[in-house]
């Protein structure tokens, strides 16, 4: 089978590119290994919500339209709407469609799958950034009869052993769970390193209506010193619920999680955090005012601290380590992050690290080939699912131009 270009992901962003494609009358075939939006169906956990609000949930030719523009939507929600917005813009998803591999062949590519080959002269590569959990070699000694789990095979709190739950990671992810688990009962340890903080809520508004007006969302990847860790910053410590309240250290020391440093070691059984927790928070405060100065100095407003949040409190002597023989624990929960997973692809553009290496999507090492829904991509917005608009307006501009 032959076309102009393949898409491997019918998720948002693959799904948007389709759009982008017809729109230019690109001939096109959007491959998926399950159904549509099988990320969000079968590695979600169930009460997984956007960290963006509703309004701000677009892509081409569709915007939120229903009756809660703030709130936040749970993952059948996200599921339904990128279901709906398929048929909305008729992409040609061939469905439970596995790629084996996607080679240079020619002028172009192979696109080997388990239903039979294509052929194409351009490749976009939209299976997602978090296709495998990214656990610490240190996991290797956790004792056998702890059980662990990342957040692709989390689903619920109820699913857990009871005992005491140790959460590795304190980004967006690590928090929420921490603070699921232990509303169940469970009394949780949270792990954490670097944070980024922010208030959910700030003078009356969300966050993101701030840093979308302010444009910090649209910072450009090829405007910054440092990309490579501008893309490797956790995601912010946020949680999408009706009452838009803010989850940060604070939050969860109030209902009882006990806060460690980053775990960096496991030893004979016991697990060994970091000192300096207290610069931990002290920093992501930092970082927090100097986004709220930002945001105060667009909008013309002086600084109030008195509308900003309280300053991270933690405890003064925190444990530095931890016997995971003991009982205490009995599961341990990697938020860890996420890669993805390129296992599948034979074109030599993968860094030491099994990134792939582009500029703003642009495979530069393979003409012809393209890669979506990645950190910021192109910028800061790229990381949220919003983000796959203005991406793909640029990357089917090239494409096209390539082609041409």
């Amino acid at each position: 089978m032959r076309t102009t270009t393949v898409i491997v992901g019918a998720g948002h962003a693959g799904l948007a590119m389709s759009r982008r494609l017809t729109e230019r009358s690109i001939e096109h075939v959007v491959l998926e290994r399950g159904e549509v939006a099988n990320s969000w169906r079968t590695e979600r956990w169930p009460s997984l919500r956007l960290l963006t609000p509703n309004w701000q949930t677009t892509l081409p030719e569709y915007a939120y339209d229903g009756d809660d523009p703030d709130g936040y939507m749970a993952v059948a929600e996200v599921v339904d709407t990128i279901a709906r917005y398929a048929k909305h813009v008729d992409a040609p998803v061939q469905t439970n469609t596995t790629v084996e591999s996607v080679c240079a062949s020619g002028d172009g590519y192979r696109v080997v799958t388990d239903q039979g080959a294509w052929d194409s002269r351009t490749v976009v590569l939209a299976s997602g950034a978090c296709n495998r959990a990214s656990v610490p070699a240190c996991a290797a000694g956790v004792p056998d009869d702890i059980t662990c789990i990342t957040p692709i095979d989390y689903r619920g709190p109820d699913a857990l052993a009871d005992g005491g739950v140790l959460v590795v990671g304190g980004s967006a992810t690590g928090a929420q769970l921490a603070h699921e688990i232990h509303l169940s009962g469970r009394p949780v340890t949270l792990a954490t390193g670097e944070l980024v903080r922010m208030p959910r809520v700030y003078r009356g508004r969300d966050i993101f209506y701030w840093m979308d007006q302010a444009g910090i969302l649209d910072e450009r990847y090829d405007a910054l010193p440092d990309i490579a860790r501008a893309r490797h910053v956790p995601s912010p410590q946020l949680v999408g619920t009706p009452e838009r309240v803010s989850l940060d250290l604070n939050s969860l020391r109030a209902v009882g999680v006990r806060i460690v440093g980053k775990l960096g070691a496991i030893s004979d059984g016991r697990a060994q955090f970091a000192g300096g927790l207290a610069n931990i928070g002290k920093l992501s405060d930092l970082k927090m005012h100097r986004l709220l100065d930002t945001i105060d100095e667009y909008a013309g407003f002086a600084r109030d601290d008195s509308l900003r949040p309280e300053p991270t409190a933690l405890d003064a002597d925190p444990p530095l380590s931890l016997d995971l023989t003991s009982g205490e624990i009995t599961t341990i929960v990697w938020a860890t992050g996420y890669r993805p997973e390129y296992s599948w692809l034979g074109v030599p553009v993968l860094d030491r690290k099994g990134q792939i290496k582009h500029d703003g999507g642009v495979v530069t090492e393979s003409p012809g080939l393209y890669v979506l829904g990645l950190p910021f991509l192109r910028r800061r917005r790229s990381t949220f699912l919003h983000g796959a608009s203005t991406d793909t307006a640029d990357l089917a501009a090239h494409l096209a131009a390539s082609l041409a």
